[in-house]
Protein backbone atom coordinates (compact mmCIF):
# COMPACT_ATOMS: atom_id res chain seq x y z
CA UNK A 1 0.00 0.00 0.00
CA UNK A 2 2.88 2.36 0.79
CA UNK A 3 4.50 1.73 -2.55
CA UNK A 4 1.25 2.22 -4.42
CA UNK A 5 0.72 5.63 -2.81
CA UNK A 6 4.34 6.56 -3.53
CA UNK A 7 3.95 5.49 -7.16
CA UNK A 8 0.80 7.60 -7.53
CA UNK A 9 2.39 10.57 -5.80
CA UNK A 10 5.50 10.46 -7.97
CA UNK A 11 3.81 9.26 -11.13
CA UNK A 12 1.22 12.03 -11.43
CA UNK A 13 3.69 14.91 -12.02
CA UNK A 14 5.66 12.78 -14.48
CA UNK A 15 2.50 11.87 -16.39
CA UNK A 16 1.33 15.48 -16.26
CA UNK A 17 4.61 16.80 -17.71
CA UNK A 18 4.65 14.05 -20.35
CA UNK A 19 1.12 14.94 -21.49
CA UNK A 20 2.04 18.63 -21.57
CA UNK A 21 5.02 17.95 -23.82
CA UNK A 22 2.91 15.75 -26.09
CA UNK A 23 0.19 18.43 -26.34
CA UNK A 24 2.82 21.09 -27.05
CA UNK A 25 4.26 18.97 -29.87
CA UNK A 26 0.79 18.32 -31.25
CA UNK A 27 -0.41 21.92 -31.12
CA UNK A 28 2.84 23.76 -31.88
CA UNK A 29 2.50 25.95 -28.77
CA UNK A 30 5.66 25.89 -26.62
CA UNK A 31 5.65 24.01 -23.32
CA UNK A 32 6.59 27.19 -21.46
CA UNK A 33 3.42 28.88 -22.76
CA UNK A 34 1.24 26.05 -21.42
CA UNK A 35 2.99 26.21 -18.06
CA UNK A 36 2.84 30.01 -17.88
CA UNK A 37 -0.87 30.03 -18.78
CA UNK A 38 -1.68 27.66 -15.92
CA UNK A 39 0.55 29.57 -13.51
CA UNK A 40 -1.10 32.90 -14.30
CA UNK A 41 -4.60 31.39 -14.06
CA UNK A 42 -3.83 29.84 -10.67
CA UNK A 43 -2.25 33.01 -9.32
CA UNK A 44 -5.19 35.15 -10.43
CA UNK A 45 -7.74 32.70 -9.02
CA UNK A 46 -5.99 32.53 -5.65
CA UNK A 47 -5.61 36.31 -5.52
CA UNK A 48 -9.28 36.88 -6.28
CA UNK A 49 -10.31 34.28 -3.73
CA UNK A 50 -8.12 35.89 -1.08
CA UNK A 51 -9.83 39.22 -1.67
CA UNK A 52 -13.36 37.78 -1.70
CA UNK A 53 -13.14 35.27 1.16
CA UNK A 54 -13.66 37.68 4.05
CA UNK A 55 -16.52 39.53 2.38
CA UNK A 56 -18.31 36.31 1.44
CA UNK A 57 -17.88 34.86 4.92
CA UNK A 58 -19.27 37.98 6.58
CA UNK A 59 -22.16 38.08 4.12
CA UNK A 60 -22.94 34.44 4.87
CA UNK A 61 -22.82 35.03 8.61
CA UNK A 62 -25.24 37.95 8.51
CA UNK A 63 -27.30 36.93 5.50
CA UNK A 64 -29.73 34.16 4.72
CA UNK A 65 -27.15 31.86 3.12
CA UNK A 66 -25.51 28.98 4.91
CA UNK A 67 -21.90 29.43 6.04
CA UNK A 68 -21.09 25.94 4.75
CA UNK A 69 -22.02 26.97 1.22
CA UNK A 70 -19.47 29.79 1.21
CA UNK A 71 -16.73 27.69 2.77
CA UNK A 72 -17.26 24.86 0.30
CA UNK A 73 -17.21 27.24 -2.63
CA UNK A 74 -14.07 28.98 -1.36
CA UNK A 75 -12.32 25.67 -0.70
CA UNK A 76 -13.20 24.46 -4.17
CA UNK A 77 -11.73 27.58 -5.76
CA UNK A 78 -8.56 27.44 -3.65
CA UNK A 79 -8.02 23.78 -4.58
CA UNK A 80 -8.55 24.65 -8.24
CA UNK A 81 -6.04 27.49 -7.91
CA UNK A 82 -3.43 25.13 -6.47
CA UNK A 83 -4.11 22.65 -9.27
CA UNK A 84 -3.57 25.44 -11.80
CA UNK A 85 -0.23 26.25 -10.14
CA UNK A 86 1.01 22.70 -10.68
CA UNK A 87 2.88 22.44 -13.99
CA UNK A 88 1.01 20.51 -16.61
CA UNK A 89 -2.14 20.27 -18.66
CA UNK A 90 -3.67 17.34 -16.78
CA UNK A 91 -3.78 19.26 -13.49
CA UNK A 92 -5.19 22.28 -15.35
CA UNK A 93 -7.98 20.12 -16.77
CA UNK A 94 -8.71 18.78 -13.30
CA UNK A 95 -8.89 22.37 -12.00
CA UNK A 96 -11.28 23.37 -14.79
CA UNK A 97 -13.45 20.36 -14.06
CA UNK A 98 -13.48 21.27 -10.38
CA UNK A 99 -14.56 24.81 -11.23
CA UNK A 100 -17.23 23.74 -13.72
CA UNK A 101 -18.97 21.12 -11.58
CA UNK A 102 -21.75 22.76 -9.52
CA UNK A 103 -20.95 21.24 -6.14
CA UNK A 104 -22.69 23.66 -3.82
CA UNK A 105 -26.21 23.64 -5.22
CA UNK A 106 -29.08 21.56 -3.99
CA UNK A 107 -31.27 21.06 -0.96
CA UNK A 108 -28.54 19.62 1.28
CA UNK A 109 -26.80 22.94 1.75
CA UNK A 110 -29.92 25.11 1.78
CA UNK A 111 -30.47 27.08 4.95
CA UNK A 112 -33.22 25.67 7.09
CA UNK A 113 -36.49 27.51 7.12
CA UNK A 114 -36.64 30.35 9.60
CA UNK A 115 -40.16 29.39 10.66
CA UNK A 116 -38.76 27.22 13.41
CA UNK A 117 -39.70 28.26 16.92
CA UNK A 118 -37.44 30.86 18.43
CA UNK A 119 -36.09 32.11 15.11
CA UNK A 120 -37.17 35.33 13.49
CA UNK A 121 -36.56 36.22 9.91
CA UNK A 122 -35.08 39.54 8.97
CA UNK A 123 -37.23 41.61 6.64
CA UNK A 124 -36.05 42.08 3.09
CA UNK A 125 -36.77 45.81 3.19
CA UNK A 126 -36.23 48.41 5.85
CA UNK A 127 -38.99 50.89 6.67
CA UNK A 128 -38.08 54.40 7.71
CA UNK A 129 -38.62 58.09 7.25
CA UNK A 130 -36.49 60.31 5.04
CA UNK A 131 -35.84 63.90 5.91
CA UNK A 132 -33.40 66.23 4.15
CA UNK A 133 -31.31 68.48 6.33
CA UNK A 134 -30.11 71.66 4.61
Amino acid sequence: MRYAMLAILLGFPVLDCYLTVQLANLSGIPVAAWMALGLVAGWMLLRAQRLNFRARTLAAMYGPDSLLRGLLDSGRKVLAGFLFLLPGVLSDCMALLLLLVPINVGPLLQMQSSTQPGMTRRPDTLDGDFRRLD
